[in-house]
């Protein structure tokens, strides 16, 4: 009786042993060791996918003309990177950085000014009750289901026709309609702004746009900010409509420009250097905003996870 007492039980004192095949708990979920492998090998794979090609033009980068045809992809030969891009920086009289320069305009800018459409259209659906409201949110639904391309001719005889093509405003107009940014704007609006809040500050005095001004963009920060990540890099990353609008070749972005460039390197092969290099650097500035807003994007994301 005494040994049975002083046994201990196996459900009291001790663990089974977990053996091969089955799943370990950690904080109170069970994850499957099969599906961690899973997982494991579909994310160095999804890395192996998307780093290969930036790791290809850092190399291709550091080479001649006469390199980059005569090795390997991804085999060094001769450190060229320097001359490269003083070849970049001479080339018709450095059209490459003022095609940089349109690039940040129509990015910083536009995305701004994206941002700020975005906020209001997405505060004032969410907030304000009307006729038509229902309306007009499926409306922005649907907007979402047709493709840029397709819009791409339209935009470009409405401005043609309001004479703004071959512009600057040509290409910053055309970006404010966002209707992703509405969309996610008036998700973060509804779920973080509070009537009651709106309320007090009515019954305080507050103004509408002082109360969107004060409370609204500041509970809206976190999704602010991924609309304005979104709409910099599908600014920096346009092309077709940039293509149908612009004719001056100082007023084009990088985009457009350095196709041009890829184009005529068929019959001019120093040009495919060129390219390349000049892609790298368009890599860098998109580099270094994502990396700046991070922390408040994977913030929102996950605001947005617990609400």
């Amino acid at each position: 009786m005494a040994t049975d007492l002083a046994r201990p039980s196996a459900s009291a004192g001790t663990r089974p042993s977990r053996g091969p095949g089955r799943s370990s708990a950690r904080n109170g979920e069970r994850i499957s060791r099969g599906w961690m492998v899973v997982c494991t090998i579909a994310v160095v794979l999804a890395s192996i996918y998307f780093l290969v090609p930036v790791l290809w033009l850092v190399i291709a980068s550091t080479k001649s003309a006469g390199d980059l045809f005569s090795t390997s992809g991804f085999a060094f030969a001769g450190f060229h990177l320097w001359d490269n891009i003083v070849n970049l920086s001479t080339y018709d009289h450095g059209i490459f950085w003022r095609w940089s320069l349109n690039s940040i305009i129509y990015s910083v800018f536009g995305s701004a000014l994206t941002t700020a459409v975005c906020a209001i259209t997405g505060y004032a659906i969410a907030v304000y009750r009307f006729r038509g409201r229902r309306v007009l949110l499926a409306a922005v639904l649907a907007s979402m289901l047709v493709p840029g391309t397709v819009i791409a001719q339209p935009t470009y005889v409405l401005l043609v026709q309001m004479g703004l093509n071959n512009s600057y405003a040509g290409l910053l107009l055309p970006a404010l309609v966002y209707s992703f940014g509405v969309l996610l704007c008036y998700i973060y609006a509804q779920q973080s702004v509070p009537i009651e809040l709106i309320e007090a500050a009515r019954l305080d005095g507050a103004g509408e746009f002082r109360i969107f001004a004060s409370i609204g963009v500041r509970l809206m920060g976190t999704g602010l900010v991924t609309v304005l990540l979104f709409a910099f890099l599908s600014s920096w990353n346009s092309y077709l409509l940039p293509l149908l609008v612009l004719t001056d070749q100082h007023l084009m972005p990088l985009t457009v420009g350095l196709t041009g460039w890829n184009q005529s390197a068929i019959s001019i092969p120093g040009l495919q250097v060129l390219t390349i290099i000049g892609s790298l650097i368009s890599v860098i500035p998109i580099a270094i905003v994502f990396v700046s807003l991070q922390r408040f994007w994977r913030s929102g994301l996950t605001a947005g996870s617990l609400r």
